[in-house]
Formats: structure tokens, C-alpha cells, sequence
């Protein structure tokens, strides 16, 4: 799953239980495994996903870069900086999630059971 993508199957999967807890609040209660099945997220392919698709932004702002200084008419310096900005965000957000998932593993392994 790439992060800009949206998932469809797991709207719908929220719509469903939406519509369900709406149904049983108004006492219409149905089960909620009728409507659809749960879609089961796996958070390392889509820390791979997420991974992979900060790979490719980074290697196509290089690209764009080389091409510039190459002097490659097809290229606009605003297309490079903006890439390179594209790039440097995604990086830093990355970084971000990164110190978050260190934070919470030493959390966790900081507390006594």
C-alpha cells in the first residue's frame, strides 16, 4: 500500500461497521461479519510499502537532479526543487515514525510485568 493510495477494501470495511453500529443503535442489530470480512492489515508490508515509496521519491529527485546539471532542456529547476522538497519531506516524516516505533519499543520494554 502505498501512503499517498487509498485503500478501497478497508473504506468499505469501515463503512460496514459504521453502517452496523448505526444499525444496532437503532435496535436493527445484524451481526457485522455478514456484511463484509475484516480486512487484516499487516504492518510490515506497509512499513515496506511506506519504505519503498520514500526509496523511489529520493531516487527520482536524484534523477531529476542529474538530468538538470546534465543540462537537459526537459527539466526545470522548479521540477528539481520541488522533487528534492518532495523527497526531504517524506525522508523527515520517516525519521519521524522511526524515533516513535524506537520510543514505544522502549516503552514497552521498560515496563515491569
Amino acid at each position: 500500500m502505498k501512503p499517498g493510495v487509498i485503500d478501497a477494501s478497508r473504506i468499505e470495511s469501515m463503512v460496514a461497521q459504521l453502517k452496523a453500529v448505526a444499525a444496532a443503535a437503532k435496535g436493527d442489530v445484524r451481526p457485522l461479519e455478514a456484511e463484509t470480512p475484516a480486512v487484516k492489515a499487516d504492518f510490515a508490508a506497509a512499513l515496506r510499502a511506506s519504505l519503498d515509496e520514500v526509496n523511489n521519491t529520493q531516487s527520482k529527485a536524484e534523477r531529476l537532479g542529474q538530468r538538470f546539471a546534465l543540462g537537459d532542456d526537459s527539466v526545470n529547476l522548479s521540477d528539481v526543487m520541488i522533487s528534492m522538497q518532495k523527497a526531504n519531506i517524506s525522508f523527515q516524516a520517516t525519521v519521524q515514525v522511526r524515533n516513535k516505533l524506537v520510543s514505544a519499543y522502549q516503552d514497552i520494554m521498560n515496563m515491569q510485568v
